[in-house]
């Protein structure tokens, strides 16, 4: 199964980190976003391009140490049509690494549509009398609040092309309590969708007992993170909400089982822009990522 896959990058690695890829034209340095836009002119393609040599120095100097990395595509398709190749090409280059690849797309649709989805991002695309891959991705974040209809066509691809999703369960945004926190004859709706994700994954389970379909459950709700462990065994967690928006290892503690597999933590800004918190350098970028990512292995170590 794809997330026997990634524990096995997580051990190897020893750090339970994905790094997000979410940059914007405006913070990536000034060198890479000049060099690019003297090439392409300031244009779509040339910042795509330079998003992409961004990403590719990100990713060459944190992937034996971060065992997987999550593009956001609102960051690329803001780019049009070249943003979306820089994703292509990004979740290509990670996978050349070696890198398991999560796109954050939270998609959600029924029916064919979301049978289109499944077969862009995790599956292949027919061509006449050949298949082509989209994007290619290992897994793909999904909101799951349309029900099974936007689910089932997702468990096919993971069955036929070990794949795998996580839905979003408990998100780690201030307002998310406004629905996810209100209670449906005594339980609170995301032990609802929790409990969905389990039944949905209740015969995919691979040889560490983790079902293709994960859930998203935010840091910074640790005492959910805490009860949904205990009530999920089953279900892998990517938890978003580590540092920048609050939350702490102490608090990412709970999202792991007692095996202290179970569970990987997402850190976006606190990577790619470590070298502005540093204060070294711009060119400094990659090698202050790669401080970081080693700073948060050692920060969550002390906690798993």
């Amino acid at each position: 199964m794809s997330f026997d896959r990634l524990i096995e990058r997580i051990e190897r690695s020893g750090n339970p980190t994905v790094a997000g890829l979410d940059a914007t034209i405006e913070n990536i340095p000034e060198y890479i976003r000049e060099n690019s836009y003297k090439q392409h002119g300031e244009t779509f393609l040339g910042a795509a391009n330079a998003i992409l040599d961004f990403n590719k120095g990100l990713i060459d100097a944190i992937c034996d140490i971060v065992p997987a990395v999550k593009p956001q595509c609102a960051y690329y398709e803001l780019l049009g049509w070249e943003g979306v190749r820089v994703l292509q090409e990004t979740i290509q280059y990670a996978k050349s690494k070696d890198m398991f690849v999560i796109t954050d797309g939270k998609r959600n649709d029924i029916g064919t549509t979301m049978v289109a989805y499944a077969a862009a991002h995790l599956g292949f695309t027919q061509l006449g009398g050949t298949t082509g891959e989209a994007f290619g991705a290992d897994a793909l974040t999904v909101n799951g609040y349309l029900g099974s209809d936007g689910i089932t066509p997702l468990l096919d691809i993971c069955r036929q092309h070990d794949k795998g999703i996580f839905v979003l369960v408990k998100t780690s945004n201030p307002s998310s309590g406004e629905l996810q926190d209100r209670v449906i004859q005594g339980d609170p709706v995301y032990e609802l969708m929790g409990n969905m994700c389990e039944n949905w994954g209740k015969d995919l389970h691979g040889r560490y007992g983790y079902s293709p379909v994960g859930a998203v459950v935010g840091a910074t709700y640790p005492d959910q993170l805490r009860e949904l462990r205990e009530k999920l065994p089953h279900t892998f967690f990517l938890v978003p909400g580590y540092g920048a928006q609050g939350g702490k290892a102490d608090d990412v503690r709970h999202a792991f089982g007692k095996n202290g597999i179970g569970a990987i933590v997402n850190n976006s800004r606190g990577l790619m822009y470590a070298w502005k918190k540093e204060g070294c350098h711009e060119r400094e970028y990659a090698a202050a990522a790669r401080r970081a990512a080693e700073k948060m292995r050692d920060d969550l170590g002390g906690v798993v």
